[in-house]
């Protein structure tokens, strides 16, 4: 039993480095955005439009991506997502047009769309419900830790060899998982597959009004996500002055250290709270508690300080995760392991047509208006995201 449960485990932290490799091939972008703002003559407006080219292809593919794993199983879906992924962050190191970067960008979109479903495919087939909460986390904690090396290596390798240097190196880093991927997945037992446990047909799944309230909710949550993902170093340059490095060296990878441990902390939480309780009762309210804590955000512009309102991003941060490790555990609870990844593809796909459509909105607000409205707005969405969720689970 211990040797299952240590396989378990380790299936799940190996696909946690796979999450690492997704986000530093995406947040190399943003790292670099003054940068590249200048290289290609790009204002906000039009770099939140690069962003979206991202977008749109990460939402259109989210579901077939999801199907592919579904069909193809884990093991040869995962490791074709990661090849695809890596190959198209090395390209972006070639190209020399704003269309080509814009491309490339949308082929990222494509290829990363199977990380996450992927992720909760993992969930499913290796852990327990009360234990799935604590694989999201580490799961998240995967991806931020991307998020935090993103700055850190793009400035360092940009420095020193030029900005296309930090997308072939990151990019060539995901050969480096896929055998390791293949040689662990060998030996850890999916007791997701176990006889007595069953699935909700697709069908069925998608004409479930929770699914469509899961959708949105995520959408009302993610806001704070996209929004910090995409613009800290934007904002921390526009706002303060500061320059690029210095953004990146001091700021820019704090945040993100808080969100791998808000969606640790959530996870906790939930199986904490859940001892003898309905699970998704209980994630509804972490999910409450993460939402109200996200408020403050509607002060960032008042911070006086580029610690302060690195301090306030970062516990947005944390809330924001603590709420969003139990939003993409609830559809492995509501529908079972078999649809796992097309279900949790459905919380991506509506990520990136988030992010496709908020993207240049923000960048032209912060150009007209600067930052405060923006802020104002994702500090209340989330609220509207747990109360949809509420109404569909508790009716």
């Amino acid at each position: 039993m211990t040797h299952s449960l240590s396989w378990r485990w380790i299936a799940v932290s190996v696909f946690a480095i796979s999450s690492t490799l997704n986000f530093l091939d995406r947040q190399i972008l943003s790292a670099l955005a003054p940068q590249l703002r200048e290289e290609f003559g790009m204002t906000m407006a039009e770099y939140g439009l690069v962003i979206s080219a991202f977008s749109l292809s990460y939402f259109i593919a989210s579901p077939l991506a999801g199907l592919f794993i579904d069909r193809v199983g884990l093991r040869a879906g995962a490791s074709v997502a990661v090849a695809a992924w890596s190959l198209a962050g090395i390209a972006t190191g070639f190209t020399s047009t704003l269309r080509g970067l814009v491309a490339c960008r949308a082929a990222l979109g494509v290829a990363e769309a199977g990380g996450i479903p992927g992720a909760g495919k993992s969930y499913a087939l290796y852990l327990k419900p009360e234990e799935r909460a604590i694989g999201a986390g580490l799961g998240q904690a995967g991806l931020s830790l991307g998020v935090i090396l993103a700055p850190l290596l793009a400035e360092y390798l940009s420095g020193r060899y030029g900005w296309r240097a930090a997308f072939v190196v990151v990019g060539a880093a995901g050969f480096l998982w896929i055998p390791l991927w293949l040689a662990v997945a060998r030996k850890a037992p999916k007791i997701g597959e176990a006889p007595g446990i069953v699935s909700m047909p697709r069908g069925e799944m998608l004409r479930d009004r929770r699914y469509w309230a899961l959708l949105a909710a995520n959408v009302l949550l993610m806001s704070v996500y996209t929004l910090w993902m995409n613009w800290t170093t934007q904002f921390l340059v526009s706002t303060y002055g500061l320059t690029q490095a210095d953004t990146n060296y001091g700021f820019a990878w704090v945040p993100p250290v808080f969100a791998a441990a808000g969606g640790l902390f959530g996870g906790w939480l939930t199986m904490r709270w859940s001892r003898g309780r309905d699970v998704v009762a209980v994630r509804l309210r972490v999910i409450l508690l993460g939402s109200v804590l996200l408020l403050p955000i509607a002060a960032l512009p008042w911070a006086p300080s580029p610690a302060a309102a690195t301090a306030v991003i970062s516990v947005s941060y944390f809330f924001c995760l603590v709420g969003s490790v139990n939003i993409y555990s609830l559809p492995l609870d509501l529908f079972g392991p078999a649809r796992a990844a097309f279900a949790v593809s459905g919380l991506t796909a509506v990520y990136g047509l988030l992010q496709f459509g908020l993207s240049p909105v923000i960048g032209w607000v912060a150009d007209h208006h600067g930052f405060g409205p923006v802020c104002l707005a994702v500090a209340l969405l989330p609220l509207g995201g747990y109360g949809i969720l509420r109404w569909a689970l508790h009716r």
